[in-house]
């Protein structure tokens, strides 16, 4: 073994003992094992900086604003309510989740098959009252085990494909995969429903105001209109979309308030006074089509700049205090809706327009982002901290959904690169304002790109000093000494714990030559050591950085490096327990 492999083994043990203890943030320990692998001379100067342009880092972060563009449209919230408005157990939600991405994984890219599925996961999180954490890594591990079915579910399997080819004058075809992806498939579904309680409940450590912030008793306005969908709908349906979170106070028809029973009728018309969360109410509106009844449309005149909703309080010196909104002519004067009112200790029931301000009051004022900080300070209002508020936003209904679905198509036809296919993605998201610019880079979620930025050199410092062949000729040495279904094992398990600092791709690459030779060595047919590479490379579940499906939950799940092998290590087991014996049925060795 020369100094160089040795140096490039020890930055990465210290940088995997590191990562496992927790007590550093991932993006931390990556910025410090790269500056240590380039001092040490593992990683060349001039390559020290290539894994920002990598497209990992492309896809993943082109993935999130993909994915957050999808959430904020409200169109997941309402394919939960109507396919499955009433399930609430949360072993119920996590096998819906799993077994639907599972399946759409194989048949395309598993990490867009992830980013659909993403925000159903915080719907059905909000639901039960349950972190995210608990649905986001099994579904990263079902799109895993999914892309394992087809040809086209992940890329190891196109690659080891190429390789037979190239080495036996014949291509795995589409379904070749099936038979051992779908056994191990179904096998893993089961374990991931019967035992995701392993899976550490996190919050995210960088606490969102979102969170920090919690204001239940909002009052809003909203009018039946002609478009609505809850027009001869009862009470009970109106507000089932808010799952408890909000309230119909009172119903406005013919400027008369009539009681809200849970089976009164609504009618064209109707004004309804809502109280709860912010989220809930948006799911009252959004849900039923009604129109927030100050909700009045700006101008277009603003280019690109954002309509935006913002939460302040009242203060002492405001000269709000004492007058309504309607009093003010807030939108005639100032182009600003009220949109809501929120006051300690005292139930609203009048008409948002006709409350007078108090001091401590809680208002949601909607209006140009170039427009409310000074407004604000005019009226003698606190901003709250910045969260997103999405209640009379502006939706772009189908939009981001066909982005994304476009994007998956383009990829699943080989007319576009991933990289390529879900960047283009983002921008559309961008340029459609499916997403506002203001939301753009916090989507991106810096920490984890510069995290997996970080780590590409120091991983591929492995191949680069010939620490990869150093492991091929270890493990062909012990292969002839073990019987066939030992062998086979030792493939797989060799392809698992080399991912993690190869791309899948590479890591086929490396191991399906070695596999190959002493396969033909042994005297063996070498289809199932070939698939036995593509299972390993496409089967990473102990770490966040062996594919970009795992990468992609690490932020919104909040979890840490060494959660990931508390879930993964039995499945990982149960993998190979399971995969050796099937090759062995499917793709006889003789």
């Amino acid at each position: 073994m020369t100094t160089q492999q040795i140096l490039s083994f020890t930055v990465i043990a210290l940088m995997m003992a590191a990562f496992i203890s927790g007590r550093f943030r991932y993006d931390v320990v990556a910025m410090c094992s790269l500056l240590v692998a380039v001092l040490v001379g593992v990683v060349p100067y001039k390559d020290a900086f290539r894994g920002f342009s990598d497209e990992i880092v492309i896809i993943v972060g082109s993935a999130l604003v993909v994915s957050a563009g999808v959430a904020r449209s409200g169109l997941m919230e309402a394919a939960v309510q109507r396919f499955v408005p009433s399930l609430s157990s949360v072993r119920a939600q996590l096998a819906v989740l799993v077994i639907v991405v599972t399946i759409l994984s194989a048949f395309v890219k598993n990490i867009g098959a992830l980013a659909i599925m993403i925000p159903i996961a915080f719907q059905f999180a909000r639901r039960s009252n349950v972190s995210p954490s608990v649905f986001l890594m099994p579904m990263s591990f079902g799109a895993l085990l999914g892309g394992l079915m087809t040809q086209i579910g992940t890329s190891p399997n196109i690659v080891v494909s190429r390789i037979r080819a190239d080495m036996v004058g014949e291509s795995f075809t589409m379904f070749d995969f099936t038979p051992v992806g779908a056994t191990l498939a179904a096998v893993g579904i089961i374990y991931l429903v019967l035992f995701y309680w392993l899976v550490p409940v996190r919050t995210r450590e960088d606490i969102s105001a979102d969170e920090a912030i919690e204001i239940r008793n909002y009052v809003s306005e909203a009018t039946v209109a002609k478009e609505s969908t809850v027009i001869g709908k009862s009470m009970s349906d109106v507000v089932k979309p808010a799952e408890g979170g909000a309230v119909v106070t009172s119903i406005i028809r013919n400027e008369r308030h009539v009681t809200p029973l849970p089976d009164t009728k609504l009618a064209e018309g109707d004004i309804l006074i809502l109280q709860g969360d912010p989220k809930a109410l948006d799911a009252i509106v959004t849900s039923g089509k009604l129109k927030l009844s100050r909700d009045r449309s700006h101008s277009e005149s603003g280019g690109l700049a954002e309509i935006d909703s913002i939460e302040a309080v009242v203060g002492d010196t405001s000269p709000l205090i004492g007058l309504s909104a309607r009093e003010l002519a807030l939108f005639d004067r100032y182009d600003v809706n009220l949109l809501a009112i929120s006051r300690q200790g005292e139930r609203i029931k009048d008409r948002l327009g006709e409350v007078r301000f108090q001091l401590g009051d809680v208002i949601v004022l909607q209006g140009r982002d170039s427009v409310l900080p000074n407004l604000l300070r005019e009226f003698g209002c606190l901003p709250l901290a910045k969260r997103t508020i999405l209640l009379g936003s502006v939706r772009r209904g189908l939009v981001p959904l066909l982005i994304l679905l476009a994007a998956i198509g383009v990829t699943a036809f080989s007319l576009l690169p991933v990289s390529i296919a879900f960047f283009a993605a983002a921008v559309a998201m961008v340029l459609f304002k499916a997403i506002p610019l203001r939301d753009l880079y916090t989507a991106i979620d810096g920490p984890i790109l510069v995290m997996l930025a970080a780590l590409i050199p120091v991983s591929d410092a492995l191949r680069t000093t010939g620490g990869t062949d150093l492991i091929g000729h270890f493990l062909t040495q012990i292969a002839h000494q073990l019987p066939p279904f030992a062998a086979l094992a030792l493939i797989l398990i060799a392809a698992m714990a080399v991912t993690p600092f190869l791309n899948n791709a590479a890591t086929v690459l490396v191991m399906a030559p070695i596999a190959t030779s002493f396969a033909t060595g042994l005297g063996f047919r070498p289809e199932a050591f070939l698939m036995a590479v593509a299972i390993g490379a496409g089967c990473d579940f102990l770490t966040p950085i062996g594919h970009q499906c795992n990468t992609l939950v690490m932020g919104p799940g909040g979890y840490k490096f060494n959660d990931y092998p508390k879930l993964g290590l039995p499945l990982s087991l149960i993998i190979v327990l399971t995969a050796v014996p099937a090759l062995m049925l499917f793709w006889p060795l003789k």
